[in-house]
């Protein structure tokens, strides 16, 4: 239940002025349809975090957990950083994509705009962390549906009240005391 609910949590306030949550409020303002936006982020967050997850449960078979531990831990130090520089949108992305309709548009965006983004190595890094990816998988889906949805139905007004620094300051600081706990062996208890 941790791992659901740590990957939730970080996910959710790391995803809050993410470029994910921009193309959210671009494509609401765009399309103005709803349903197939918040059903385009499910899936695609599903499929990508999916993906993440199964790479982080195989990295797992593959080092020592000494290592493991070690790249796990400044992984999560490195998201704390990278979550302090908040992401731009890129139009092209919502622009590449219309074609394919509002939920195609959304799930080829999100999908494409998710591969690197923080909340994948994220979810790669959690789900080398705790023992079961899959409720890390949920979690971080779970995460951007609870940062995105609002998105969609609120639109950019939502963006203005959010105070962003702190937003961004508080995912920080959790990814970093992840990082640190787990450097300093508390997944040791999970085998690392």
């Amino acid at each position: 239940m941790e791992s659901l609910l740590v990957s939730t949590g970080v996910v959710a306030l790391a995803e809050i002025g993410d470029k994910t949550q921009l193309l959210a409020f671009l494509l609401a303002a765009r399309f103005k349809k709803p349903l197939p936006i918040i059903l385009g982020i499910l899936v695609a967050t599903l499929v990508n975090h999916a993906l993440a997850g199964a790479v982080g449960a195989w990295i797992t078979t593959m080092l020592t957990p000494q290592v493991l531990r070690w790249i796990v831990g400044l992984t999560f130090i490195g998201m704390a950083v990278w979550t302090l520089f908040p992401d731009k949108v890129e139009e092209d992305e919502a622009k590449q994509a219309k074609r394919f309709g509002v939920f195609g548009a959304t799930l080829v965006t999100f999908f494409l705009a998710e591969m690197g983004d923080k909340t994948q190595l994220a979810t790669v890094a959690m789900a080398a962390h705790y023992p079961h990816p899959v409720m890390v998988v949920l979690g971080t889906t779970l995460g951007m549906m609870i940062a995105n949805v609002p998105a969609v139905f609120i639109g950019e007004k939502l963006a203005e009240k959010i105070p962003m620094k702190l937003v961004h300051t508080v995912a920080a600081v959790m990814f970093a005391a992840l990082g640190v706990a787990t450097l300093l062996g508390a997944g040791a208890r999970l085998g690392f």
